[in-house]
């Protein structure tokens, strides 16, 4: 029962993710603009919430996948969830670590939620990779070894 939860809390995680990078991307994508007007960082020529969204669509289609499966099936799920999640805290947590000194400038850009939208996008990847690697639970495995024996 413990995974049932564990597979809501990240399709949850994940859909919200997948929201607010979905607008995001698409603001920038129909209007060439930022959605929050904050400076839009750019990896290999792309804006940064296009990878963001990517990875997030990946996490929730993993998740939903995971949430429907037997459970002596959801081992790939879980590795999935974490491997994008990190390869998402990494990326996220870059941006955020070349941004954090412009906040302290002088010429520091505004923020219209206080922090740049990237700082959100890794908390999202951070709740997802610590309820990942740190989601365990006795009755997991008796299920998953019961359902492979029998």
């Amino acid at each position: 029962m413990k995974s049932l939860h564990y597979w809501n809390s990240v399709l949850a995680l994940s859909l919200a993710g997948t929201l607010f990078a979905g607008y995001l991307a698409g603001t920038k994508l129909i209007t060439g603009s930022c959605a929050l007007s904050e400076p839009c960082p750019y990896v290999l020529g792309y804006p940064a919430c296009w990878y963001g969204f990517g990875m997030f669509v990946m996490m929730f289609i993993v998740s939903l996948r995971g949430r429907f499966m037997l459970t002596k099936q959801t081992t790939m799920c879980r590795i999935g969830m974490r491997v994008v999640s990190l390869a998402g805290v990494l990326f996220a947590g870059t941006l955020v670590a070349k941004e954090i000194p412009m906040m302290f400038s002088s010429f520091a850009p505004s923020y219209a939620m206080g922090l740049p939208s990237c700082a959100y996008g890794l908390l999202f990847y951070i709740a997802i990779a610590v309820l990942s690697f740190f989601r365990e639970d006795s009755t997991h495995n008796v299920v998953d070894t019961a359902l492979v024996e029998g």
